[in-house]
């Protein structure tokens, strides 16, 4: 698991930012994976908060293996085995669920567990996992917060997640301790309801570009 787990953090260091895409139905999967390849992004969460969510990875998985998708807004054992069944590369929850993180390790999912503080973060560390969620990011202390983590956690690597957009995502990148940031601004539910996938790509391009100055 730990070779698994190193791969997918080194491709989301990569990426620098992770889309949290919702999705009311799987049909939208493909075109939206599509466009955000072609902003250059190759990496996707899909996340728990709709039925969809497990078909749209499936379907992700076969059909663009070369992306890396995950499974987002994961809240219980269940989920983590759908999530599992449909072929995710990682998983990322909003809270630390001891029993969610324990069944991700035990199937050999690599886990991003969502914290706030520093018990949270010693948590993670107790078992065995250096890298984390950050949510929400903005209403919990946001960048000088993540500064403040760093003193006593050099070593741990943040994904900030929650009121990160085009305006303060080149503060968090910035950060030594951020390996990427998560957001919706890119893939808003708006935007794919509407079938608007060119502005996706155009987003996602946009996001790219900001990320490389800020590399």
């Amino acid at each position: 698991m730990a070779d698994n787990l190193s791969n997918v953090l080194a491709r989301l260091g990569e990426a620098r930012i992770l889309p949290v895409v919702e999705l009311d139905t799987s049909e939208a999967a493909l075109p939206l994976a599509k466009a955000l390849m072609a902003g250059g992004l190759p990496v996707a969460e899909i996340t728990f908060r709709s039925e969809a969510a497990a078909d749209s990875i499936g379907i992700l998985r076969e059909r663009i293996p070369e992306m890396l998708v995950g499974a987002g807004t994961v809240l219980d054992i269940e989920q983590v085995e759908q999530a599992h069944r449909a072929g995710s590369q990682f998983v990322v929850t909003p809270g630390f669920n001891p029993a969610v993180v324990e069944a991700c390790l035990e199937t050999g999912l690599p886990v991003l567990p969502g914290i706030n503080n520093p018990t949270g973060v010693e948590r993670a560390l107790g078992f065995g996992l250096d890298a984390v969620k950050f949510f929400p990011a903005e209403a919990s202390g946001g960048v000088p917060f993540l500064k403040a983590l760093s003193g006593p956690y050099p070593f741990v690597r943040f994904v900030p997640t929650g009121g990160i957009g085009p305006d303060n995502l080149g503060d968090y990148l910035a950060l030594p301790n951020v390996l990427a940031c998560g957001g919706s601004w890119i893939v808003s539910p708006t935007l794919v309801r509407a079938s608007r996938f060119d502005e996706v790509a155009r987003l996602a391009g946009e996001a790219v570009a900001l990320a490389a100055r800020n590399a």
